[in-house]
């Protein structure tokens, strides 16, 4: 027994535990990967800051703080002084988004009405130069029409470009280069190397400046709407649940009071008015409605809802108001961990886009040093031209369409899937499962519905006795098998004086065990059952074919249950779309092999294998990587943890496993096979995009630096080719959008 010293010392040790605080923050100013590791490197190294992580696709951040050390104010203003905007997610975001387009609007309109003046002055020395060069513009005539560009690119400089500018000079001021830095160098180095020749004589390139900044402008501007566009699914979902709900203050009496939902606790009693979301996960006490669950599950049709009915967070309640017990609630809810789940997506990369990220920064420094080797040699051929040069390097050159090329496609992708009951747990799952070999499918609840039956019962004992043993171990698991087992006992009313058990424990892949007045007993497979008595077994007439479950103790079997399973409605057509695609299809299962043959026939699967524990098919899956295959894992989640964890890509389906399993890359919340066989389709086109994307950006880079360096391209034509690359990789990130939805989509 433990002294007062010890409690005393307990009661401090509690006393001392920091008072954390999360939070949810909404960002604004960030373009680049360059700017979130800026961002994250920085509050960081707050004092009392023990988490923050960036979600770039939703410009989202959750930070958690100690709040003796550190207060929101200062964590905002810490933001800020980095040159982005920061506020608690609570605000919305909406007004400062609203703004900052018409600012970004305005400076695009004033760049382009200059642009379109400057030509017309640049126009007349193009057609008819001065005399020195064998025309007949006058020096004085040309010296006005310099003077009239340079005063109408002053506003372009100063109000256009701001961004650019605040932007690098930001960067260095944190000893950064970000890719503003090599923008805002070559806007003015050629507007002072401009304002320069203006007096001084020589070639002026007002028009390729305000040029470079009306594209730049554009591209960025496009950008952002295409972004916006991508990360649909994630703001939308990030909206769904409500901020208020209706809580009886002493149910069943009809008092209720309005509460932030952040302070309902697991067992409020909650009132939703039709036409309102569902602030918590739980179940209907009363009321007959429908929900829209679109989001959540994918099921496209409301679901109808009465007493007993479960409800999820974020679902809509279309028609009667509702009362419901809340289950789970704030962030246990599934649609809290969903969103979590996209987050963490949208913050991972495939293997080939962490390589391109990696030397992104190094490229920029590469690109400053061959434009000051450029310059220098320029210097020693032809002086005029040296400046030049080096300005259309640094400008051809700027690295928006390299860091442009994944983060619309991957935003889009897992948008895409989303919204068709996919959910992409980890973003590396688009690249394996481009280059997927084999799909490998459990049966008990994947292939099938997993919603088993008992279609017959034989008893060798007391059925009495036996049945109230077989419903107390059933009682035991969650698996589909005990919950057939335990409610066909309870429809024959079989369930009578069941025993309390000792040293129970569930076997994966085999069944319960327990303990009951010094016998052992099992309830599980018929391998399971004979290592526990060692007899031969020999299946009873009648239940071939069929899943069995056998109760049993050390003497011999106890009871027989033979259940059926329901195969699901598009197994057979997501299997031959599967084929079709040149994939190699497998079937693991624990089940006999006369029942795995029965649906490996429907489904025309070849290789199956039946009878496995789930060291047998890891066994099995690990022999094809060893080949060389790229394995995909799809089961339910139940008991096949090992071999999810195993293969390439592991996929669960959402009836089968939480939805924050975290051996799971991809989750089917809609339950749906052909999901799988769109989610293939859509992650073999991201990556096509993905590798189109990266792969022009490295050829324009290759092509674009020996040309500019070699004083090919003039500044206005560097300033147009890094513009249209940027929107080159932005516009082909969009066509993931043309693929066409599952026909049982549009059919519902």
């Amino acid at each position: 027994m433990r002294n007062s010293n010890e409690v005393l010392l307990n009661v401090d040790e509690i006393s001392q535990q920091p008072h954390l605080v999360s939070e949810k923050l909404n960002l604004s100013g960030m373009r680049c990967a360059a700017c979130v590791q800026l961002i994250e490197f920085r509050i960081r190294q707050l004092p009392g800051v023990t988490s923050f992580k960036i979600t770039p696709a939703s410009h989202r951040a959750d930070i958690s703080w100690n709040a003796e050390l550190l207060t929101l104010k200062r964590i905002l203003t810490a933001v800020t002084d980095l040159g982005y905007g920061a506020l608690p997610a609570s605000q919305s975001p909406d007004e400062q988004e609203q703004k900052e387009n018409k600012s970004a609007l305005w400076r695009l309109f004033v760049a382009g009405f200059a642009m379109m003046q400057v030509m017309m002055y640049a126009f007349p020395a193009y057609l008819v130069p001065v005399p020195q060069i064998d025309g007949d513009l006058t020096p004085d005539v040309d010296k006005l029409l310099k003077l009239a560009s340079m005063i109408i690119t002053v506003p372009v400089i100063l109000f256009s470009a701001s961004p650019f500018f605040s932007s690098a000079w930001r960067d260095l001021k944190n000893r950064h280069i970000g890719m503003d830095v090599p923008v805002s160098l070559g806007i003015l180095l050629t507007f002072f190397a401009s304002v320069w020749a203006t007096f001084h004589g020589g070639a002026v390139y007002f028009d390729s400046a305000i040029m470079f900044v009306f594209l730049l402008l554009g591209a960025r501007l496009i950008e952002s709407k295409v972004q916006k566009r991508t990360t649909a699914a994630l703001r939308v979902l990030t909206q769904l649940s409500p901020a208020m709900a209706q809580r009886y203050i002493n149910y069943p009496q009809l008092l209720l009071e309005t509460v932030d939902v952040a302070v309902l606790r697991t067992g409020d009693y909650l009132m939703v008015a039709a036409g309102e979301h569902i602030p918590a996960d739980g179940v209907v006490i009363a009321g007959d409605s429908s929900c829209d669950e679109a989001l959540m599950t994918g099921e496209s049709l409301p679901v109808s809802k009465t007493a007993g009915s479960n409800v999820l967070a974020g679902s809509v309640n279309i028609q009667g108001a509702l009362v419901m017990q809340a289950k789970l609630v704030g962030g246990a809810t599934q649609l809290s961990a969903l969103i979590g789940m996209m987050e963490s997506a949208s913050l991972e990369k495939p293997p080939l886009v962490l390589l391109a990220d990696k030397h992104a920064s190094r490229f920029l420094i590469v690109i400053l040093f061959l434009a000051f080797f450029s310059g220098i040699v320029w210097w020693q051929i032809d002086t005029d031209r040296a400046l030049w040069i080096a300005i259309s390097i640094i400008v051809v050159t700027c690295p928006c369409a390299l860091s442009l090329a994944t983060p619309g496609v991957m935003s889009a992708a897992t948008g895409i899937l989303a919204k068709n009951g996919v959910l992409l747990a980890k973003s590396k799952a688009i690249q394996a499962m481009a280059s997927a070999t084999h799909i490998v499918f459990d049966k008990t609840g994947t292939l099938t519905m997993g919603k088993l039956q008992v279609r017959e019962m034989l008893s060798t004992d007391d059925v009495c006795v036996t049945a109230a043993i077989a419903m107390a171990l059933a009682c035991q698991s969650t698996h589909p098998v005990s919950k057939a087992i335990g409610d066909y006992l309870a429809q024959k009313k079989l369930n009578q004086g069941m025993p309390g058990f000792h040293k129970v424990r569930e076997v994966l892949g085999g069944g319960i065990e327990a303990e009951f007045e010094g016998q052992i007993y099992r309830l599980g497979s018929v391998g399971f059952a004979r290592e526990l008595h060692a007899q031969e077994i020999s299946i009873p007439v009648g239940f071939a074919g069929q899943t069995l479950t056998v109760l049993a103790n050390e003497y011999g079997n106890l009871l027989w249950f033979a259940l059926d399973d329901i195969l699901r409605d598009d197994a057979i057509e997501a299997i031959r779309n599967l084929k079709g695609k040149g994939k190699k299809i497998l079937l693991l299962s624990g089940d006999r092999l006369d029942v795995v043959n029965k649906i490996a026939a429907q489904c025309d699967i070849r290789e199956v294998y039946s009878g496995l524990s789930p060291a047998g098919k890891y066994q099995i899956v690990q022999k094809l990587q060893t080949n060389g295959a790229v394995v995909v894992m799809v089961g339910d989640g139940m008991n096949d943890g090992p071999v999810l964890a195993l293969a390439d890509v592991s996929v669960a389906m959402g009836q089968g496993a939480p939805i924050s399993q975290s051996r799971s890359d991809i989750l089917l919340m809609s339950n749906r096979l052909l999901d799988l066989s769109f989610g293939m389709k859509v992650a073999n086109t991201a990556y096509t995009l993905i590798r189109e994307n990266l792969a022009w950006a490295v050829l324009y880079n290759v092509v674009a630096i020996p040309a500019a360096m070699c004083g090919w391209l003039e500044p206005w034509h560097a300033a147009l080719g890094m513009s249209l690359s940027s929107l080159i990789v932005v516009m082909n990130a969009l066509r993931l959008y043309l693929l066409p939805n599952p026909i049982y989509m549009t059919q519902d």
